[in-house]
């Protein structure tokens, strides 16, 4: 019998075509609540579909525009970001919650000190990491959060901080009810925040089927008929099925069985293309997928190794692998940052792949006859790795060759992350789809505030975390890109992880879905979309 958390949800949806959305997703959600993680499985699932932002990005699009808050100020001295918040806008009202009030400053207010906090009483009561937020330093930058009144809220930074106001429209700055929290603190259930969601978003979460032999995993959602941006609200309903193996997925998609599918796999792409009623859209993607060294474990903790694995790794055959020869899917990846990414620096090369000065390098840091480590391999795929499993044996049997020994390792998707987080691998296949500011690349995934988060490498140079710091403290893109190109320069010569590859984004839908935009910020996005 399947196991079911199902909740009634109140609202009319009478206004709206009958019409349920089906989405076929990869991976099984850890949760609903944005601030706990870092992926994009649980940012479709929650952060964009359930929830909004004081700032959103525009659909479709990598500029920020007004969200939650209606508008804002910022201080010259860049301190200070004052926020003038939207009025009539209601929580979702479902079986487990009834809101009193409409949305205002005081869930500002909670969203962020229960981040910022950690003797939050609900951080305390629910004691749930945050690393987004960590990585990116807001835990110590974020000096005072003050409510001026009911619907204006201000920031106050330890230090002027150019990318801030991009960094409020990513998943982890949702804003969650500071009503319902008070609910859940008072009835001794604040972890259920992360299972019962509530936000003010497009859609609201119904039911949670766990996966049987007979049937896929369901999550349901209904549409939000009070939401505060009508337009973008354009089905009765919204289905999640849980799909792991890419193959299913594409046979759902041909069987109508679902409308929008995720990372279809390069092998499935002309038959995709062939059918009539689907249609397979494309747009260049801001990722970057790479191999990670723990160098706390040795022997990565020597610069010497790492080269020597880089250089042994052929980036080229991996992506004719993985992508099936399919001109313009990838490209090789030499730096940290997408090309497209302005401070990206032309002139760092990738080393070439050379098994022979690989030897050499081994042999000069101590190991002419290699050594054995742990090779972590995604569970499930991305749009930058399309075949994990494959990309693992591939690097394996480059490694082989110069004596390094390779056990390929696998895990259940949230386990992969949590002990990558925790640093049990030795080597790690990972990649980043991040927004447009260089900070959300090098600051979430290399600094020593990441180190417990997305900084899969465990990698802190303090010349390197002073770059992007001082990055932060200007607005001049000139002076910016001058910290970020000495950081690429840093990174050149340190590897803490291998680049291996940039890929563009694929989406297959189904050619009755309308309005449907590719994000270019990982996260699937049902704002807007209808069936015609």
């Amino acid at each position: 019998m399947a196991v079911v958390l199902a909740f009634a949800v109140f609202p009319s949806h009478a206004s709206l075509p009958n019409k349920a959305l089906v989405y076929c997703s990869e991976g099984t959600p850890a949760g609903f609540d944005p601030a706990q993680f870092t992926t994009s499985v649980e940012y479709t699932v929650s952060a964009f579909t359930v929830h909004n932002r004081l700032v959103e990005f525009k659909r479709g699009g990598t500029k920020i525009g007004p969200g939650l808050a209606a508008h804002w100020d910022i201080s010259p001295d860049g301190l200070r970001y004052t926020f003038y918040l939207r009025r009539d806008v209601k929580f979702h009202t479902t079986s487990y919650f009834r809101p009193t009030r409409e949305f205002n400053a005081d869930d500002v207010l909670f969203t962020f000190e229960r981040m910022r906090n950690p003797n939050h009483p609900f951080r305390k009561a629910y004691p749930a990491p945050v690393p987004y937020f960590v990585n990116l330093g807001l835990d110590k930058e974020i000096t005072k959060i003050e409510k001026l009144d009911s619907y204006t809220v201000r920031f106050t930074l330890k230090s002027a901080n150019a990318p801030f106001l991009t960094n409020l429209g990513l998943a982890f700055a949702s804003i969650l009810s500071a009503e319902y929290a008070d609910q859940l603190l008072k009835a001794g259930k604040a972890s259920n925040i992360n299972w019962w969601p509530v936000g003010t978003g497009p859609f609201v979460f119904r039911s949670y089927t766990k996966e049987t032999e007979a049937e896929d995993a369901l999550i349901r959602f209904d549409s939000n008929s009070e939401y505060w941006r009508p337009q973008d609200v354009q089905v009765s309903s919204l289905i999640f099925k849980i799909v792991p193996d890419a193959a299913e997925r594409v046979r759902k998609l041909k069987r109508n069985e679902c409308q929008i599918m995720s990372y279809p796999r390069p092998a499935d792409f002309a038959a995709i293309e062939a059918d009539p009623k689907l249609e397979l859209l494309s747009q260049p993607g801001l990722n970057l997928s790479y191999l990670a060294y723990n160098v706390l474990h040795p022997p990565l903790d020597n610069v010497l190794v790492r080269r020597a694995l880089d250089m042994a790794i052929n980036k080229k055959a991996i992506i004719k692998a993985t992508f099936r020869g399919r001109e313009g899917a990838a490209q090789v990846a030499s730096a940290p940052i997408p090309p497209a990414l302005w401070s990206h620096d032309e002139t760092l090369k990738d080393e070439l792949f050379d098994l022979e000065k690989a030897k050499a390098l081994l042999a000069e840091a101590g190991y002419p006859k290699g050594f054995t480590i742990s090779l972590w391999t995604l569970p499930v795929q991305r749009p930058y790795n399309p075949n994990p499993r494959l990309t693992a044996e591939i690097i394996q049997a480059d490694w082989a060759k110069i004596g390094v020994r390779a056990k390929i390792v696998t895990h259940s998707w949230g386990k992969y992350i949590k002990d990558g987080h925790d640093g049990e691998h030795d080597a790690m296949l990972i990649g980043w789809t991040g927004n447009i500011d260089p900070d959300d690349w090098f600051g979430v995934t290399l600094t020593c505030d990441a180190m417990s988060g997305l900084n899969y490498s465990k990698w802190c140079y303090p010349p390197f975390d002073a770059l992007i710091k001082g990055a932060r403290q200007t607005n001049d893109i000139e002076k910016r890109a001058a910290f970020y190109q000495e950081a690429q320069r840093i990174f050149n010569r340190e590897l803490p992880f291998t680049p291996i590859l940039h890929a563009t984004a694929y989406q297959p839908i189904n050619k009755s879905v309308a309005g449907f935009k590719i994000n270019p910020l990982s996260a699937t996005v049902f704002t807007g979309v209808s069936l015609k």
